[in-house]
């Protein structure tokens, strides 16, 4: 088995509930609060005695930063167990959306984490599979599937893909243009390329797009996405040709259901960046290494990047595609995204 393979294996056993075990001198094994079902949970966890591991971003939020073990908001951090942390606590624990619905819990104490690495392994994982960063260390031997360390650590996560199918696509007022179904390697999802009109050798005009259910589909106004889509395309079209790269990385790359547990903290009153940080995520949990993959696949090397985010640049041009020129993307302001637009460029470094 690849080492790709194994990863994507360990993200599809912890979106299905299953236990995972990473070889780290002594095994590792976890499963996710939101998938393991109370059945599953009872096996594994008779005595209910296994304790709780959360981002070192949601202990500082539970008020833990002040105990010893939890005072790096970078690193993991274990709970104990106490007799009123069941599942459904658990759940209300890692998800901060609740934090201001539910009523006050605990106390809270923090223990000392064995295998750090193993536990920085683990949320990785969890926060791939689009799960909350929060798991159940359990004692389980029989785990539905083992990945040593290593293999989930640097360039060992380094993800290919393999083209599935291609397609004409007529759409409307656009040069010819081709659909390519592309699925990565480590996790499983598949990412569509969009091959418009001829660009004759030239570095190409292209857009990465991170899916957005609730903006492209749905026409949300608290984003600007729909209208970068749009754009996107209309300018890819004018040029003559381009490419347009779907890349299924909804939310910043923290999945749909986080997604929206940031937009109910956002209706609160925290930016999207704070709101985030508040799930346990990073500002950005967005790669590119699938999209150098793909735009490899097609033949390209060097682009014309579409874009107002000079991180997007440098994360690109870290996964060897050289970008000869940034160009624009600028959309209108609605009074829904405003903020949310000043937010991008204050704390993200957007260019306005």
């Amino acid at each position: 088995m690849s080492r790709s393979g194994a990863v994507e294996r360990a993200i599809a056993a912890l979106r299905t509930g299953r236990a995972v075990r990473i070889e780290a001198g002594e095994p590792f094994v976890f499963v996710s609060i939101e998938t393991a079902t109370p059945e599953l949970l009872r096996l594994l966890d008779p005595e209910s005695k296994s304790p709780l591991l959360i981002s070192g971003r949601r202990a500082a939020a539970l008020s833990l930063a002040n105990e010893r073990d939890a005072a790096d908001p970078a690193q993991p951090v274990l709970v104990a167990r106490e007799p009123w942390l069941d599942r459904a606590a658990a759940i209300t624990l890692a998800d901060p959306a609740q934090d201001l619905a539910r009523a006050p819990i605990g106390p809270l104490h923090s223990l000392r984490l064995k295998s750090p690495d193993a536990a920085q392994a683990a949320l990785v994982l969890t926060r791939a599979a689009g799960l909350l960063p929060a798991v159940w260390l359990v004692d389980a031997p029989d785990a539905s599937i083992s990945i040593p360390l290593d293999e989930l650590v640097g360039d060992n996560l380094q993800p290919d893909v393999t083209l599935l199918s291609r397609a004409r696509l007529p759409l409307d007022g656009m040069p010819d243009t081709q659909i390519f179904a592309f699925r990565g390697s480590d996790d499983g999802q598949d990412h569509v390329a969009l091959l418009v009109g001829a660009f004759g050798g030239k570095p190409p005009l292209v857009r990465l797009h991170s899916e957005c259910l609730t903006g492209d589909v749905f026409g949300s106004l608290k984003c600007d996405c729909g209208p970068q889509l749009k754009e996107a395309l209309r300018l890819i079209g004018a040029a003559g040709g381009g490419v347009l790269l779907y890349l299924r990385q909804e939310g910043r790359g923290i999945g749909l259901a986080n997604k929206l547990r940031a937009y109910a903290l956002q209706d609160r009153g925290l930016d999207t960046v704070d709101a985030n940080l508040r799930l346990g995520f990073s500002d950005d949990e967005r790669d590119y290494a699938h999209a150098s993959a793909i735009l490899r696949a097609l033949g390209i090397e060097e682009v014309r990047l579409l874009t107002n985010n000079p991180n997007k640049v440098a994360a690109l041009e870290a996964e060897g595609i050289k970008v000869a020129e940034r160009v624009a993307h600028h959309m209108p302001a609605n009074p829904h995204n405003a903020d949310y637009l000043a937010v991008k460029r204050e704390k993200s470094g957007h260019l306005p």
